[in-house]
């Protein structure tokens, strides 16, 4: 027994040296399965010890890797179930998996900074807080005045004859009742003077109608020079103060069908004025035109007579001399309030209750308030509130398109966004602002240095002008015609003759702002638009609407963009 004992380790030896043995337990040693391999041999000794844990050939990190779920250890190529044929395909997935890792890497931080931006304001309360912004240069000038060099040409030239037909050959007398408020009422003047041309009839001084909403009975000579109003356009068109002696059927004008013109198609053309106005006129030699509101279009007249709106509305209307130095004053009150000739930002402010109303466009606020303005409206538009049922829809598509007048938060928004600052002078023409103080409030608490021709002068000053209301609206009109920039938040007639007069007057050079409403319609719809982005958006976008004359196109507004028929090159 112990020869055969011997025998048997001897021969267990000689295997073991032997070159084949050798190199196969190389191989073995040096494989990355080696540790797989060695614990299943492990598990099947007689006594279930673990051959990897106590074998002295495995290195410690085989160890580490083996305690890995087998997915991962696949992923890490610590274990490779696959064939040789789909070595290739397996790399480019990984170098696919790798690309997509670096680009989340990358993009994290814009996805971070979106997720954690600012939204555009704060609110605590009825105050709003929004991002404080640099100044930037630009603020208190044309951006573009430099690309473009207008000077206005709308004035009779001396050596120009008059044309104004004798008064014994005259077609006729017209008088018109100028409707509206202040600005409609100039425009419907300077309208009586074109068509009187047209005609060759002779002009009754128009009389300003007691408007509805305005409840004023403010005369022509209340507001306007008289005297300069007929000397200046005495070569253009015969103009009278009142209503010839001789007839004595005054009562009857604006009363009887048979002395008054209806039924004129808004923006008439001049031919439709000598077809259909003229031969009545000279039937009846007076006639009164009724109504009188834009009764007279822009691209289908002569350019002489635009050319002499032009010159009626810049030159012969001019404000009585006591309105002129008053809006001196507070121009001058507005530049001197923190210092010696600063400027100073004029705003008008649209939003009264009727000019919400009528806009029938949806507004923040209290159940009790929608209920209120339902309210009204249908006592006040009952055709087309009918029950308010497709309001809605209607109020949603008005202001994505931009046709709703913006709130006293919505245009601080915008102006905070162009840069001004807190210590921005403005100067608020506007009536009764619909919701009170709670509704300007953001508005103030941004700008803080904000006031109305109220504050500004003393109750003695004021009680003069406060006779008639478009005295008031008058004083307001021209504070904002000679501030350093314009703003206006929704459309009419007093910001159109503003902007049209700042371009005439060569004051296109400083700004005209009219904001982009459907901008923010968009940008306050976007809960992830952050602060900056936002204000990048309002700057570029308004870069061109900031006043400048621009090119004319038919059915162009004479009014807001006088350029073609009054202004020409320097």
């Amino acid at each position: 027994m112990a020869e055969l004992r011997h025998s048997t380790l001897a021969a267990a030896a000689r295997a073991s040296n032997s070159p084949a043995k050798r190199d196969s337990d190389a191989s073995a040693a040096s494989s990355p399965f080696a540790a797989s391999t060695s614990a299943a041999r492990g598990r099947d000794d007689d006594d279930g010890k673990d051959a990897h844990r106590s074998s002295p050939l495995l290195p410690q990190h085989h160890h580490n890797k083996q305690l890995l779920p087998s997915p991962i250890r696949s992923l890490l190529a610590l274990e490779d179930p696959r064939p040789p044929t789909a070595s290739l395909s397996y790399r480019i997935l990984l170098a696919a998996l790798a690309l997509l890792l670096l680009a989340a890497l990358f993009s994290a931080p814009s996805l971070w900074s979106r997720f954690n931006a600012p939204y555009l304001c704060q609110k605590e309360g009825i105050m709003l807080h929004c991002p404080q912004t640099n100044e930037p240069l630009s603020l208190w000038e044309n951006p573009r005045a430099a690309t473009t060099s207008w000077k206005p040409c709308a004035e009779r030239r001396s050596d120009e004859p008059s044309d104004v037909p004798p008064e014994n050959e005259t077609s006729g007398y017209i008088f018109i009742h100028a409707e509206g408020g202040l600005n409609q009422q100039r425009i419907a003047i300077c309208n009586a003077v074109a068509i009187a041309k047209i005609m060759g009839a002779t002009l009754i001084l128009p009389v300003l109608k007691q408007d509805q909403i305005w409840k004023d009975q403010t005369k022509f000579e209340d507001i306007f020079d008289v005297d300069h109003f007929i000397n200046y356009l005495k070569d253009d068109v015969r103009i009278i103060r009142d209503i010839p002696d001789w007839f004595t059927e005054k009562d009857e004008l604006f009363t009887s069908i048979k002395r008054t013109v209806k039924n004129i198609p808004k923006y008439a053309s001049a031919q439709f004025y000598i077809d259909n106005v003229l031969p009545r006129i000279k039937e009846k030699t007076i006639m009164s035109i009724k109504p009188f509101v834009d009764r007279l279009g822009y691209d289908n007249v002569p350019m002489e007579i635009n050319r002499l709106r032009c010159r009626v509305n810049y030159h012969a209307l001019k404000f009585l001399p006591d309105i002129e130095e008053m809006s001196d004053k507070l121009a001058t009150k507005m530049r001197n309030r923190t210092g010696s000739g600063n400027p100073y930002m004029a705003l008008h402010l649209r939003y009264e209750k009727g000019m919400v109303g009528l806009s029938f466009c949806d507004f923040a606020g209290t159940r009790e308030e929608k209920v209120m303005m339902a309210a009204y409206r249908q006592k006040e538009w009952p055709r087309r509130y009918k029950n308010g049922s497709h309001l809605w829809p209607l109020a949603l598509q008005k202001r994505k398109e931009g046709r709703c007048p913006l709130e006293p938060g919505e245009i601080a928004l915008i102006l905070r966004a162009m840069g001004y600052t807190r210590e921005t002078q403005i100067y608020v023409a506007s009536g009764q602002v619909y919701g009170g103080k709670n509704r300007m409030a953001p508005l103030r608490n941004m700008f803080p240095n904000l006031v109305t021709k109220e504050e500004l002068a003393s109750t003695a000053e004021m009680e003069h002008f406060r006779k008639h209301v478009t005295s008031l609206a008058a004083l307001d009109f021209l504070v904002c015609l000679k501030s350093d920039v314009f703003v206006q938040t929704h459309g009419g007639n007093f910001a159109k003759l503003i902007i049209g007069a700042r371009r005439y007057g060569g004051r296109h050079r400083l700004k005209s702002i009219k904001p982009d409403k459907g901008l923010m319609s968009r940008s306050l719809g976007d809960p992830y638009l952050g602060w900056a982005s936002f204000a990048e958006d309002v700057v570029i976008s308004h870069q061109a609407r900031a006043g400048l004359p621009e090119p004319t196109f038919p059915g162009y507004d004479l009014w807001e963009n006088p350029l073609t028929p009054c202004m020409c090159r320097a």
